[in-house]
């Protein structure tokens, strides 16, 4: 598998493509200058509680006040507010929390107005930006996302991504960071730290406590609210930390200044990997040169076409997407309708799975495969479709071909939803 990424930058956006064999899988823009990012924590003041939303309006410096729902409060709420306490009134020097007691988690389903109340200060992460006439929305379960893991702090948990099989690999992982991590804090172990050296993972756990430090040390320093104290690394260094693994052969950018960030960055995470960086000095367009802007107009129409003369309908509507599979003129070429079905089938599945990361689609999402008979042809489809979705880092359940019922028609559907 050769994977690229192409990164064109202007005056005020930087555009990433990600390209797998040659094929554009996934599409992104950094605009400007975002003063509330995926992941930038704040400290606050809560402005109101809302018993009927069961929420809390808190004023984060935008023009609309950020939201944050109960079920966003983390079940460490009560630790966390004490350590906030704590280094307000200046009482905690140390940020670590060998000495600190932590408090009972709060109900699962319990009420805003007995956690929180109207200006109590607190610390927030920004878990969605904002749009349009609403403002971002907020978390107080703190996490700081490194390269191999995710550091949650007021806890003891370790998990494990989902995506590393192998139980054997899980269990050194788990014993391995169990060793090295400090009272009181949880960690995430991500897809990336499959096989990795303690050295490595030791030194990623060692920057996430420096970053969890400075954010303390912000925090105590900080005589105003509300104040960003920890921001987000900038998008692209941040996409960077997420996708990029052994699979990548090629970085291509056509900003010099950008190119030398990226460089010195990926000297950092995997050293071996920094010739992959290059500067595009080339007339033509990157985007046009590596085939991306063609791609763009081809793949983000309500009609996607496909190899084999079949093609897709994908429909946005408030509640679902929905995505109709279509065999056009192939079912004409074959006798074997069973065969051609699972073919054009095949081929969708492969298509779908790149146009749910392509255009960043969420929620509910059905699609409306072509009917077929036999049994080992529908498990066939559905663990092609699972593998093909494996790289959609989205959190998402995929439920198995049934029969759905839709007025009076029946639906050979497999069905999405996006947690």
């Amino acid at each position: 598998m050769k994977k690229e990424l192409i990164i064109r930058s202007n005056s005020n956006t930087v555009d990433f493509a990600m390209l797998n064999e040659g094929k554009l899988i996934e599409l992104d823009k950094e605009v400007g200058k975002n003063m509330f990012s995926v992941g930038d924590i704040f400290v606050a003041k809560i402005r109101k509680t809302i018993p009927g939303l069961n929420a809390a309006f808190i004023n984060v410096g935008h023009e609309k006040d950020g939201f944050l729902h109960y079920h966003d409060l983390g079940p460490k709420l009560l630790s966390l507010s004490k350590f906030v306490e704590e280094i307000d009134t200046k009482k905690v020097k140390s940020f670590s929390f060998s000495k600190f007691k932590f408090e009972k988690d709060i109900p699962k389903n319990g009420l805003i107005k007995d956690c929180l109340k109207a200006q109590q200060t607190t610390l927030v992460q920004v878990i969605k930006e904002p749009i349009s006439t609403k403002g971002p929305r907020l978390s107080s379960e703190i996490s700081l996302a490194g390269r191999f893991m995710v550091l949650i702090p007021f806890s003891e948990r370790i998990s494990i991504s989902q995506k590393i099989k192998s139980q054997d690999e899980k269990k050194r992982l788990k014993t391995l960071v169990k060793n090295i991590k400090p009272k009181g804090f949880g960690v995430i172990i991500r897809t990336v730290a499959k096989n990795k050296s303690v050295s490595e993972l030791e030194g990623d756990l060692k920057d996430l406590i420096l970053r969890w430090k400075r954010l303390c040390i912000n925090f105590s320093k900080s005589d105003s609210y509300p104040t960003k104290i920890l921001g987000e690394i900038n998008r692209t260094t941040s996409k960077l930390r997420d996708v990029f693994d052994d699979s990548f052969s090629n970085i291509y950018l056509d900003d010099p200044s950008l190119h030398s960030e990226i460089r010195e960055y990926i000297k950092l995470i995997a050293p071996g990997k920094s010739s992959i960086v290059k500067l595009y000095k080339g007339v033509t367009p990157i985007f046009e040169k590596y085939g991306i802007e063609r791609q763009i107009k081809s793949s983000f129409g309500r009609t996607v076409s496909m190899q084999k003369g079949a093609y897709l309908i994908i429909e946005h509507t408030e509640a679902l997407h929905v995505i109709d599979v279509n065999s056009g003129n192939r079912s004409n070429k074959s006798e074997n309708q069973e065969q051609t079905a699972l073919e054009v089938n095949l081929i969708a599945a492969s298509e779908i799975a790149r146009q749910l990361r392509l255009r960043d689609m969420g929620g509910i999402v059905v699609i409306d495969f072509i009917d077929m008979l036999k049994h080992e042809n529908r498990r066939k489809l559905f663990n092609h479709f699972k593998t093909e979705m494996e790289s959609d880092r989205a959190k998402h359940k995929i439920l198995p071909p049934s029969k759905i019922g839709l007025k009076l028609n029946l639906m050979f559907s497999i069905l999405i939803i996006f947690l």
